[in-house]
């Protein structure tokens, strides 16, 4: 009798742990970042954002009654075919709601066809590509909380005029994004006097030289360079410019692809001969202090970084942490893992006090970019690495 008592209540008490186990199964969010890509740190920086997140919403609870979030990593070596394998993968696994896509802008406009074929959310905390979120879909799948380059051409442009440069010379990478770029600075000088473009260079990925396209640029009468560019044509550009008479030395005005790797440490001393200046959306600088000390504890107990100094590239980390939040706000507003549900609820989404600010309402049904021109700045290198405001005029 002892015997078949102990067998009934341990398969009562294996039953309920079944069941409890079932209760809270994962949701699952999936990132598709650059992390093969030598010096690159812009995936790493989205991966801690979204685990900052992720460790917050958890501890409070998690999504949908209590089902904690859990996070799924594939590298695609800024490679577009592996991004494709990398979305067709995840939207395969079972309670995956919604794919993060990394900086490249070259790749992410490339899943736009496929993200909606098979309905699935793609959550973009970094690439500018105005095509991204302007896709002509309905519904649209694709929500971005980032710089685009219809906000960040006009931003840079204006800035030159703070350097005194009326006249200016674009340098642009041979690719979508480059080109992405090229027709907000065209839409720009339609509408602004000043500055105008007294000429273009276009280089192409892995040229191993940067100065024979800025030296054209400079006898064309530039007085300012606006540089579109990652880390590492950044750091080809600089070294040759700073062995340069400083006299030669033209403004520039950067694009914030330079801010996704270890542009800093790899140009050196030779930064602090230049005036360069890049753009942003974010900065642990301009947040609000209780909110990024809290942030900042997450980051010092899950990978040791407690000061603003150590955060490389923070804008991934900034908004990948605020697009998490957003999205397990559209999971708990929907009820369900359902993408479908959940892509109707992020349009719904509202007061939303995030790290890189307050958003009444991220996104709506015609506008999937949670960020506006009010929300660009400058920022250029402190010494010591970190990426600081600049104020108008500086």
């Amino acid at each position: 009798m002892f015997r078949f008592q102990a067998l009934f209540f341990y398969m009562i008490l294996l039953l309920s742990s079944t069941l409890c186990a079932e209760e809270v199964k994962p949701v699952y969010l999936g990132f598709d970042g650059e992390f093969g890509v030598e010096q690159s740190t812009s995936a790493q920086a989205i991966e801690r954002g979204i685990l900052i997140a992720i460790d917050e919403i958890n501890r409070a609870g998690g999504v949908l009654g209590g089902r904690p979030l859990r996070l799924i990593s594939k590298d695609n070596r800024a490679v577009t075919a592996r991004g494709v394998k990398n979305l067709k993968e995840f939207a395969q696994t079972p309670d995956l709601v919604a794919m993060f896509v990394g900086r490249f802008s070259p790749v992410v406009p490339e899943y736009v066809d496929l993200a909606h074929e098979l309905k699935m959310i793609v959550l973009d905390p970094w690439a500018a590509a105005d095509a991204i979120t302007h896709n002509g879909k309905k519904p649209n799948y694709m929500f971005r909380l980032s710089l685009r380059d219809g906000l960040a051409m006009p931003a840079m442009l204006k800035h030159t005029l703070s350097k005194g440069a009326e006249r200016i010379g674009l340098l642009l990478p041979n690719t979508s994004w480059g080109r992405s770029n090229l027709a907000s600075a065209k839409k720009y000088f339609l509408d602004t006097p000043e500055p105008h473009m007294v000429g273009i260079e276009w280089y192409q990925w892995g040229d191993q030289t940067m100065i024979d396209k800025y030296q054209a640029l400079r006898s064309s009468g530039a007085q300012a360079i606006v540089f579109v560019a990652n880390d590492s044509e950044a750091v080809i550009l600089c070294r040759e410019m700073a062995a340069l008479p400083p006299e030669q030395r033209l403004p520039i005005v950067s694009h914030w692809g330079v801010t996704g790797g270890n542009f800093v440490n790899l140009v050196g001393e030779d930064l602090a001969k230049l005036d360069f200046s890049v753009v942003q959306t974010f900065s642990f600088y301009k947040a609000e202090p209780e909110m990024a000390q809290r942030v900042l504890a997450v980051s010092d107990r899950l990978f040791g970084l407690s000061r603003i100094e150590q955060i490389e590239s923070p804008v991934g980390v900034g908004h990948a942490y605020d697009l998490t939040h957003l999205a397990a706000r559209a999971i708990d507003l929907a009820g369900t893992t359902d993408r479908q549900a959940v892509r109707d609820a992020l349009e719904r989404v509202t007061q939303y006090r995030g790290l890189v600010k307050y958003f009444e309402q991220p996104f709506t049904p015609d506008n999937h970019d949670a960020l506006g021109a009010e929300d660009v700045f400058m920022a250029t290198y402190r010494l010591d690495g970190a990426i600081a405001p600049v104020s108008p005029g500086d």
